[in-house]
């Protein structure tokens, strides 16, 4: 049988399952699988908050993942020409590169929305904002030991985090932890420590029943954090975070977690798109119209056949997507009938700290609820296998 080429672009969640899925999975079929990512490595990109509150490394390199087997091209993916199955890729020099394929496997995921330049502070983005993050935090703990000025010295202690997912609960919740620790250490008072999460919601966690927002809520009260509901926040300037309503909250530092964007990559990629910018695909994650071409995770927009349910970007739903996406493409390679998609069950789990966590499931109209240092286990169990760590 001839050997078929397989080429995967983009090494976060959905990718690297991907990966994995498709070499258990195409066992006895000849296939060259091939990634292609800007980076040399994979960012753990849902623990960004680690980096911004302690010394924390969340990449790991490419051989760490795939000692063997995979190849691995540095380089930005610029046009695809589906009908040749030929795409074109600018690597690190800004050389731009061809490369054939058989198969392909789009999943180059989204960006964190950032807040316009006038509304200053500073978005939870990627590493060097969140190194940028954990030096602003630690200098304004700094100068408040040496400030006279009882206003300006609480000023400096504050931090808000505007933006209140699930990004947001748990960049709040570790800033809080690690705020008070650092106080200590400078012997300032850690009770002076002020987080805001700001939420622009009537409860956190809309997702869910509201009884679990309201645990969400006690917990990061045990942090230190307030949460300051139906609060928009629209610009920080000279010290001072601007709401909505006109009410101004001093702060040495304004955090911004607004969310997820499809990846705006994807306009040059040729590729059909729905209005909201992720890639049309059919209940097998086929590229409407493109033959050999697919797509998974954050980029792409995945609907229950049977209950017209949309998936939500999350990486607990690009791991069930990538392991079906390996069938398909088994099924697809030997001419058997694909499986389609079927949602994933409600399922959240959130950090709340170092020390605690909370996990949400509904399951045969049930809702199930752990807490604690459990949930926290529960959730790092999550980031670890979805960035394959054993």
């Amino acid at each position: 049988m001839k050997e078929r080429t397989c080429i995967i672009i983009g090494g976060g969640y959905a990718g690297i399952n991907a990966i994995n899925a498709i070499r258990k999975t195409t066992h006895g079929i000849p296939l060259r699988i091939i990634l292609i990512d800007k980076q040399p490595y994979h960012l753990r990109k849902v623990l960004l908050f680690k980096p911004a509150t302690e010394d924390a490394t969340i990449t790991i390199p490419w051989s760490g993942i795939f000692s063997e087997g995979v190849s691995f091209l540095q380089g930005t993916v610029t046009t695809i020409r589906s009908q040749e199955k030929r795409l074109q890729y600018e690597d690190v020099e800004g050389i731009s590169h061809h490369i054939n394929y058989d198969i392909l496997v789009v999943a180059v995921g989204s960006v964190i929305r950032q807040p316009s330049p006038e509304q200053g502070g500073m978005a939870l983005t990627d590493l060097n904002a969140a190194a940028s993050i954990r030096q602003r935090w630690q200098e304004n703990l700094l100068a408040a030991t040496n400030e006279t000025d009882t206003i300006e010295r609480q000023r400096l202690l504050t931090v808000a985090v505007a933006g209140a997912g699930i990004s947001g609960i748990e960049t709040s919740a570790e800033l809080g932890y690690a705020m008070r620790q650092e106080a200590v250490a400078l012997q300032l008072d850690p009770a002076d420590i002020r987080i805001f999460l700001v939420n622009a919601q009537d409860r956190l966690f809309p997702e869910g029943p509201a009884k679990v927002g309201r645990k969400l809520e006690r917990a990061l009260t045990r942090n230190g954090v307030t949460v300051l509901h139906r609060c928009k926040a629209v610009q920080e300037k000279d010290g001072r975070l601007l709401l909505a309503d006109g009410k101004p909250i001093p702060v040495g530092l304004c955090i911004w977690t607004l969310g997820l964007l499809p990846n705006p990559a994807l306009r040059s990629f040729g590729l059909p798109l729905t209005p909201d910018g992720q890639i049309a695909v059919d209940a097998s994650y086929r590229v409407k119209e493109v033959q050999g071409v697919y797509s998974i995770g954050d980029c792409a927009h995945i609907t229950d056949p049977v209950s017209g349910r949309t998936d939500r970007m999350t990486c607990k739903e690009a791991i069930p997507q990538a392991n079906r996406l390996a069938k398909v493409i088994a099924a697809d390679l030997s001419n058997r009938p694909a499986p389609s998609h079927q949602a994933y069950m409600d399922l959240f789990c959130i950090g709340l700290g170092p020390e605690q966590g909370l996990v949400w499931a509904r399951q045969w109209g049930l809702d199930f609820v752990l807490t604690g240092k459990l949930g926290l286990k529960i959730r790092k169990f999550t980031w670890d296998s979805a960035s394959l760590v054993q």
